[in-house]
């Protein structure tokens, strides 16, 4: 779609041609007949030296130079006096006063002609086709600039349109300068009646969507919060009946999974509620990304070594701005997928450090991996791939929602590719700048 600038300044350039035009075409119309009374006058005049001719004048007929396109003649009776060399020797009209057309020399002629007593007549003729082109040439040369103006007046109108049009653009730049998190009303003094039910209704959706989110945080959050309390009762109660029944029981085993999956949801709930922009940029700081890195496979080493999976930690040293806690969260559900999608005596190979100028997060696993067709689809809340329903790990769908979002409020870009281990995927966290940039 075109832009409302040059929409406006299009339809306001043909309506000021057309208007031009018509303007013009009346214009030459009056011109027209104006030009045609002034020649008419100039052979009213011509007319009035021949008639002032003595009677007693008389001169051999053709002896007499005329102007090119113009004759004329002087009757006594039917006897012909003088005439140009171009007249014919024939009457050029009838012998009766007036103004005529009429046809001879293979030319149109505007002809008068003019009566001095009874037997005495003068007639002047002038070509039509030279009559018209000299008016014309008047006329044009008084249309013409008006034509030739026609691109300046369109300059004119595009820069008039623009300033027109410089609240809206005011407008279009404060919502783009508003930060994601950012759902305040728009502040704009003194705005155009045009733009002031736009900017009421824009703010009216503003509030609407601060309200939505707001009550999706404190949903999250306290369903979460409130889910802990029955969920630490049923492993105690589990514990428990462990206890009594034994640690072999398959009924016991399917209901403490059960429990760790439901506690599991919980927890990514609560990742989920915590990762909010307002909550999280005031605790950006300085972040060296590969200590973090070490501290976390150190905290998880146990889980991997439990399944047979080495786990494995290079780069180097590198400092960005981050929030700690969240960059926590995000590796630790990267190795949490990892974990669980990679089989028994498995690899799982992490890289943070400096790679290409970039600081780079990189999690790479030698499991089965994500198709290519549903790697865009992973990053969407509860959507498991369908090969990983299969396989029937548990799982809520939630984790790589979750990387996203603390990836996003990072200012930074992931992607899903093959992974270096020869099979599996490898996610790569690409910190490019903003808030994500080195330290």
């Amino acid at each position: 779609m075109k832009s409302i600038r040059t929409s406006l300044v299009v339809m306001l350039v043909a309506a000021f041609t057309l208007v031009s035009f018509l303007a013009a075409l009346n214009g030459y119309r009056a011109s027209m007949e104006k030009a045609e009374e002034l020649l008419d006058a100039q052979l009213r005049y011509a007319s009035d030296i021949l008639t002032s001719v003595g009677p007693g004048y008389s001169a051999e007929p053709g002896s007499v130079n005329g102007a090119d396109g113009f004759v004329f003649q002087i009757w006594d009776g039917a006897e012909l006096l003088l005439r140009s060399t171009s007249a014919p020797t024939s009457p050029l009209t009838p012998f009766i006063a007036g103004y005529r057309y009429v046809n001879f020399a293979g030319y149109r002629w505007r002809t008068l002609t003019v009566a001095s007593g009874e037997q005495r007549w003068s007639m002047v003729a002038e070509r039509a086709d030279v009559r018209h082109l000299l008016a014309e040439s008047v006329v044009l040369e008084s249309v013409t600039p008006l034509l030739l103006w026609l691109p300046l007046a369109a300059l004119l109108i595009w820069v008039v349109v623009g300033w027109g049009l410089a609240p809206l653009r005011d407008l279009s730049r404060q919502i783009n300068r508003k930060a994601s998190d950012d759902l305040a009303p728009l502040q704009y003094a003194q705005p155009p009646a045009e733009l002031r039910q736009v900017i009421e209704s824009t703010n009216g959706l503003l509030l609407r969507l601060a309200a939505a989110l707001q009550r999706e945080k404190h949903f999250a959050s306290h369903a979460a919060h409130e889910l802990r309390t029955p969920i630490s009762a049923l492993k105690i109660h589990l514990h428990n009946l462990e206890g009594e029944i034994g640690p072999d029981s398959s009924a016991l085993a399917h209901a403490n999974a059960g429990v760790d999956r439901m506690q599991h949801l919980v927890e990514q709930l609560l990742d989920l509620a915590r990762t909010q922009p307002e909550l999280i940029k005031a605790n950006f700081h300085s972040v060296d990304l590969h200590a973090l890195a070490r501290r976390v496979t150190a905290d998880c080493w146990p889980e991997f070594e439990a399944r047979g999976q080495s786990l494995s930690l290079t780069g180097g040293a590198v400092l960005m701005q981050g929030d700690e806690a969240m960059l926590e969260i995000l590796l630790r559900n990267l190795l949490d997928n990892a974990r669980k999608y990679t089989p028994a005596d498995g690899e799982i190979a992490v890289f943070a450090g400096r790679r290409g100028g970039r600081v780079v997060l990189e999690v790479a696993d030698s499991g089965a991996g994500i198709p290519e067709a549903e790697r865009e689809h992973v990053f969407e809340r509860f959507y498991r791939a369908a090969e990983r329903l299969q396989d029937g790990v548990p799982g809520a769908g939630l984790g790589l929602a979750i990387v996203q979002h603390i990836v996003q409020l990072h200012g930074a870009r992931i992607s899903l590719g093959a992974s270096p281990l020869g099979s599996g995927l490898a996610v790569t966290v690409t910190f490019v700048g903003g808030v994500g940039a080195d330290a």
